[in-house]
Formats: C-alpha cells, sequence, structure tokens
C-alpha cells in the first residue's frame, strides 16, 4: 500500500487529496475549494480534514506532492512552503506534479476526453499551454509546455485532424486564439481548474516507478522565468 498527500493552489482554486493505492486500487478523499487570495488560510484545514477523514496520521505518508505549476507565482509559493515542509519534517519525498497535466488527466477521468490542450490563464496577455493525448489512461505530452500569447497557439504537428478539447481558464481569451485552433476544437471548458485529487494519481504513479526526490530538490515551474533566461543567454 502507498499513501500519497497532494495540495494545489495554483489558481483561484485551493485543494487537498489522500490516495490510497493498494493492489492497483485507487482510493481518494479530497477537498476543493474557490479561495481566490485565501489559499493560505485554507490549505491546512484541507490537508487536516483529509487525513482525519482517512483515518490517518501524516507520519504515515509514503510522499507528499504538490501542484508545482505552472500557474499563479503566488499561490505555487504557498504549495511549496507547504509541500517542503511536511517533506523535510516528516523525512519523506517530495513529487511535484505539471498542473497542466493533472487539468488533462482530470478531463480523462471525468468526461473520457482523450486529445486535450490545456491552457491557463498566465495574466499579461498570455497563456500557459500543453496538449496531451491519453494513453493507458493517463496523459502523455504532445508538445512542451510553454507560455505565450494566445495568437501563437497551435495544435502538435501531425495531430490537428483529432478531435481536440480545450480545458482550463487560458481559452477565456477565446477571441485571440487562431481561428484554425478554433475550428479544430470540438469543446471548449474554462471553468475548469487543475485538481489535488488528480495530482495524487499522477504522483502515485511517479512513486510506483521510483521517480521521487529529496524536498529541496524540488522547485516550482514558472515557465516565464524560464522563458526570459534562455532569451538572456
Amino acid at each position: 500500500m502507498s499513501l500519497i498527500l497532494a495540495m494545489d493552489a495554483s489558481s483561484s482554486a485551493c485543494s487537498a487529496a489522500l490516495l490510497r493505492r493498494q493492489d492497483g486500487d485507487d482510493d481518494i478523499i479530497s477537498r476543493f475549494e474557490l479561495t481566490p487570495r485565501e489559499h493560505t488560510r485554507r490549505l491546512m484545514p484541507m490537508i487536516d480534514e483529509v487525513l482525519a477523514e482517512a483515518g490517518f496520521k501524516a507520519s504515515e505518508l509514503d510522499a507528499v506532492s504538490y501542484g508545482r505549476g505552472p500557474g499563479s507565482f503566488t499561490g505555487l509559493r504557498i504549495a511549496a512552503g507547504v509541500a517542503q515542509g511536511l517533506a523535510y519534517g516528516l523525512g519523506c519525498p517530495l513529487i511535484g506534479v505539471s498542473t497542466l497535466q493533472a487539468l488533462a488527466l482530470g478531463g480523462f477521468l471525468r468526461h473520457q476526453y482523450r486529445y486535450l490542450f490545456t491552457a491557463l490563464d498566465a495574466r499579461m496577455n498570455e497563456v500557459y499551454a500543453a496538449a496531451w493525448h491519453i494513453r493507458e489512461n493517463r496523459p502523455v505530452a504532445l508538445m512542451e509546455e510553454a507560455v505565450l500569447p494566445p495568437e501563437r497557439l497551435q495544435f502538435p504537428k501531425g495531430h490537428d485532424d483529432h478531435d481536440w478539447v480545450g480545458l482550463g481558464s487560458g481559452w477565456s481569451l477565446w477571441d485571440a486564439v487562431p481561428a484554425q485552433v478554433q475550428a479544430g476544437l470540438g469543446l471548449c471548458l474554462t471553468d475548469v481548474d487543475p485538481a489535488a485529487a488528480d495530482m495524487a494519481v499522477l504522483a502515485a504513479d511517479a512513486f510506483d516507478a521510483g521517480d521521487i526526490q529529496r524536498p529541496h530538490d524540488v522547485q516550482p515551474v514558472y515557465l516565464r522565468d524560464q522563458v526570459a533566461w534562455k532569451k538572456a543567454r
């Protein structure tokens, strides 16, 4: 049995989840609230609630995970700080999970979408975006995560003829999205946010595969900072 705690504060939503995986079956208890600017106040109580409901103590956790980004700079730092503090204190691994991949997994688990174009509002007229294909019930990236203006969104090469679904707040910038992309999206849902419950599943996969890290090796992924650094070289 593996016991994984996940948390996320990368968007307007705040969430926590506890996943127990045993013999290939997942049992998840979660909390999810739209709490803009209240992540600091709500995150720890949510963690306490899922542990209490499941009847486990924090000392029994096998790993801690969090939404590593991309997303709100402030929210990412809040979740990273809480997750790292717990992992250090418990002496367990910390697993950072992509918010865009978690968003795609949620679209598949709840609606069975198989080609997903995830986009989160990055402010400053830009979006964080990535495209995914579901293989063996998990999202596999068809393009690297990037921050870019919505005018530059395009389907991965060789995959523009699939029945794509757009997920995330980034698609609220619809008027700036190229006509070709608009035409290729069979459905677009802007009112969905990354959730800790989906991150817990991805973190459990990583844990099972031995893809774990020490708490101080896991850092938030901002993308915008990375792009600026690359341009400066």
